[in-house]
């Protein structure tokens, strides 16, 4: 039998969903019941087998299986594992193989036989693709078939590497990878040209064969196609819809990933809900957006044909409801972001006092925040506020080959023009040269060449800065341990990183504090970052400044903010959106959701036109986080 929604909330979802504060307490419960069934096995003499995703979703899952194996004493003698996929073209030691990634994330950790792991393999021959495919087929089948089936779930919907178009008795084959599916792992393969076009994947009819399936997403970039998976029709669009059919198929998202689930997003279709003011705001701009009405327009029958009748009962008329709403979104527009001084702040998203302010804007990356909030820093230099522009990490790893090969290049032009000897510096370019080519195409960079790509990402931070008005004195660069001593996919935090953000903000005792992550994907580095910030401001509380200090939220790469969440809005001028655009591009390496930003801050002015505010040509949006909940 299908799964069947247990309440009147979850009556749109066609398979079970279970939300979960975090991902650690999601991969708990998972790595709980896999521990469950591996004892089980062990009494009865029989083996447990498991089909095991990659990607950045299942490492808290692998991380919690070693925490078992090592402190529980869960062993792994009796498991067999099938992964997913693999790259087409990647050797099993290549440094993104998923051989290498299942080493370094799970196997190298505990006690499982070699010979009980399975993972395809990315180097036959094309003319043997076929053969080798159905021989993974079949050791699935002599293995007595999977008993749990780990999943994460990528943008375009694919499970395993099943991207749009795949059907629903696929088996495993090699599959070319939708454009989507390569930019997101650009970052791993230092551009998106590097990132491989095939890959094999066992098929949508190999997971369906699975005895249990649970299905694993973190973060708001993976909330609208989360949704689309369990509330929308199956369709092959949509590979992952196609779990619907799967008798013990289960989700565990996190918060974020659940936001476009209709029990969260537009709770009062599916039953009674509590009119708290962010969800009243958050309906009346649904309800707008639905009718394609501005708030003023609203009336009544809008209100209870659209399942709202008690909102209307609770603050209603109409009338007054919508001037309310109206007023409340109104006021978080405002063109100065750190406060007017000497102004009537009663209604404006910052205070006026005190003036200037000491303002600190950390950036995970020196892409981030400038693709972000451009706008805002600069308006915020240019109103007289201390602004200090904090780049988390060097970046060095977004950094391609070709571009220190480039500045290789170009010294030893220089050089040979030179009358002077120029000896100390043919031999350092000459050197990187030499190191580049003998890690090997993605290999990882040795100290020197990812020193010197932080310093052309470090020459890039300063130009895009200077775009925005920001002197080179109000840049710090605290290059987080980290970072340089890891790679995606494969960081660590370490109290050394929390030390210095708060050495920082014990320095600065900002009043305002920009940063972003929150809602990201817990592996992104935006969400690693914004965590040395959350717990370097917990260390702090007590502090006599923190009680001044706000902290507003601007999203990175996450989807861009709702208008109901908004809390400043700050609108630009096409001159600044312009000089926003200039400034995105002074980075060499931008992706494309970077350098469509301008377009996306555009969207949010046009929403906003929509609701009967007034017109601009874009808005950077913020949201308030308030610290002491960290």
């Amino acid at each position: 039998m299908k799964n069947h929604p247990t309440s009147e909330a979850e009556s749109r979802e066609k398979i079970r969903t279970f939300i979960h504060a975090d991902s650690n307490t999601a991969c708990a419960e998972l790595a709980a019941e896999v521990a469950d069934l591996i004892r089980t096995r062990q009494k009865e003499n029989k083996s447990a087998v498991l089909g095991l995703a990659t990607g950045s979703t299942p490492v808290p899952f692998y991380k919690e299986l070693i925490r078992l194996h090592q402190e529980e004493n869960l062993s792994f003698a009796n498991v067999v594992t099938f992964n997913l996929d693999e790259y087409y073209g990647l050797s099993p030691e290549h440094r993104e193989s998923y051989h290498r990634f299942m080493r370094d994330q799970l196997f190298d950790h505990i006690d499982i036989p070699d010979e009980n792991v399975h993972i395809p393999t990315g180097t036959v021959p094309a003319d043997e693709v076929f053969g080798s495919c159905r021989q993974y087929e079949e050791a699935i089948e002599m293995a007595g078939g999977i008993d749990i089936q780990v999943l994460g779930i990528g943008r375009t919907g694919h499970i395993g590497f099943n991207e749009p178009g795949s059907t629903r008795d696929s088996r495993t084959r090699r599959i070319t990878l939708d454009p989507v599916t390569r930019q997101d792992a650009a970052g791993d393969f230092l551009g998106e040209e590097n990132v491989p076009r095939f890959a094999i994947t066992m098929g949508v009819g190999t997971i369906l064969s699975a005895r249990r399936v649970v299905l694993m997403a973190w973060g708001e970039n993976k909330a609208a196609v989360l949704a689309r998976t369990v509330e929308g029709p199956v369709t092959d669009s949509v590979p992952a819809s196609f779990l619907q059919e799967h008798a013990d198929a289960t989700f565990l998202i996190d918060e974020a990933a659940s936001k476009e689930l209709t029990r969260i997003k537009t709770p009062w279709l599916v039953g009674a809900v509590e009119w708290e003011p962010l969800r009243t705001r958050g309906a009346v701009i649904w309800l707008a957006g639905t009718l394609k009405e501005p708030i003023l327009k609203l009336v009544d029958r809008g209100y209870n044909e659209n399942g709202m009748s008690e909102l209307l009962t609770e603050q209603g008329p109409a009338y007054n409801l919508n001037i309310r709403i109206f007023n409340e979104i109104q006021h978080t527009i405002s063109g100065w972001p750190g406060g007017k001084p000497n102004a009537d702040d009663t209604h404006r998203p910052e205070r006026a006092a005190p003036f200037p302010k000491r303002v600190l804007i950390f950036s995970p990356e020196p892409h981030d925040a400038i693709a972000s909030m451009a706008g805002t820093v600069n308006r915020l230099c240019e109103q007289g506020h201390e602004v200090l522009l904090i780049n988390q990490t060097s970046g060095s790893l977004r950094v391609p080959d070709t571009e220190a090969i480039r500045f290789c290049h170009a010294l030893l032009e220089t050089a040979s023009d030179q009358e002077t000897n120029w000896t100390g510096q043919i031999a350092y370019a000459k050197g990187i040269i030499e190191r580049l080519q003998a890690k090997g195409f993605n290999d990882i960079d040795p100290p020197e060449v990812r020193r010197l790509k932080a310093l052309l990402l470090r020459g890039e931070a300063l130009d895009a800065a200077a775009v925005c008005k920001l002197p080179p004195t109000c840049i710090r660069f605290l290059d987080l341990p980290f970072y340089d001593k890891g790679r995606y996919r494969r960081f660590e935090l370490t109290d050394a990183d929390v030390t210095l953000v708060r050495q920082v903000l014990e320095e600065v005792k900002p009043h305002q504090v920009y940063a972003t992550g929150n809602l990201a994907d817990p592996s992104t580095m935006q969400s690693l970052c914004f965590r040395t910030l959350s717990q370097a401001l917990s260390n702090l509380k007590g502090a006599s400044w923190l009680k001044d200090c706000r902290l507003w939220m601007y999203r990175g790469k996450e989807i861009p903010v709702q208008v109901a969440e908004i809390a400043m809005a700050v609108p630009m001028s096409p001159d600044q959106a312009n000089l926003k655009n200039h400034s995105i591009h002074q980075f060499q390496s931008i992706t494309e959701t970077e350098s469509n930003a301008v377009n996306q801050n555009r969207e949010i002015a046009a929403q906003y036109d929509r609701l009967g505010m007034a017109e601009y040509e874009a808005i950077e949006a913020f949201e308030r986080e308030t610290i002491s909940d960290l």
